[in-house]
């Protein structure tokens, strides 16, 4: 029974976390498999939409699987 309760938890954490709308700098990085600064590179040309909070660069997950989807 006490396993029961681990797993409705998990479950009920889950369901409170939103999906994901934007990556990171980093996150497009990773996903591409390229260096940071080449990431940043396809920020300043446009290929996705990007949102600057402050000093921070967030990518719109919408636009940047579209701009992936057309390669």
């Amino acid at each position: 029974m006490h396993s029961d309760n681990n797993t409705n938890a998990v479950a009920h954490t889950t369901m409170l976390v939103p999906e994901k709308r934007t990556y990171t700098v980093d996150e497009v990085a990773e996903l591409l498999q390229i260096s940071r600064s080449k990431s940043y590179e396809l920020c300043r040309e446009g290929h996705f939409k990007i949102i600057k909070v402050g000093r921070s660069v967030r990518i719109s997950k919408a636009s940047f699987d579209e701009w992936l989807e057309a390669m």
